[in-house]
Order: structure tokens, then sequence, then C-alpha cells
């Protein structure tokens, strides 16, 4: 019987050290992370890969790669 070994899961998709560009990104854990270049988008899905690690979703979400979840934060429409 083949015993089946679970995946492993990353600790960081790109870790900050790993920004060859400069001036460097800032890291996931920054307050402007969404600063950090885009290194995979995919549109169609909602969602893009940031030189930090983080994932950004077109809702304005994020998902760190600590496995953080950063809510939406989308601006309130203006009140008439």
């Amino acid at each position: 019987m083949r015993t089946l070994t679970p995946p492993t899961a990353p600790s960081r998709l790109q870790p900050s050290s790993r920004c060859l560009h400069t001036p460097p990104c800032p890291t996931a854990d920054s307050p402007d992370r969404e600063a950090a270049r885009v290194v995979a988008a995919h549109p169609e899905q909602g969602w893009s890969l940031l030189c930090n690690g983080a994932l950004l979703f077109d809702d304005t979400g994020e998902l760190l790669p600590d496995g953080r979840v950063i809510a939406p934060h989308r601006p309130l429409a203006a009140t008439a």
C-alpha cells in the first residue's frame, strides 16, 4: 500500500529578499505593501501576485504570505 505524503506549504511565495529591482518593494508586513510590483496578473480570475508574496484581489482584499487575510477596503461611496 502506498502512503501519500501531504504537500508542504511554502513559507513565502516570493520573499522580499528576492526582490531584485531598485528600489526594493515594500515587504508584505509593510502598510504600503500594495505598492510592490505585480509578478503575475490574472484579471480573469480577479487576483494579482505581488513581488512581496502578497495576493491582491480585485475587491481590494489581500492574502499575505503568512496566511493573514486583509479585508477589502474599498472607499465608501459619497452620499448626497
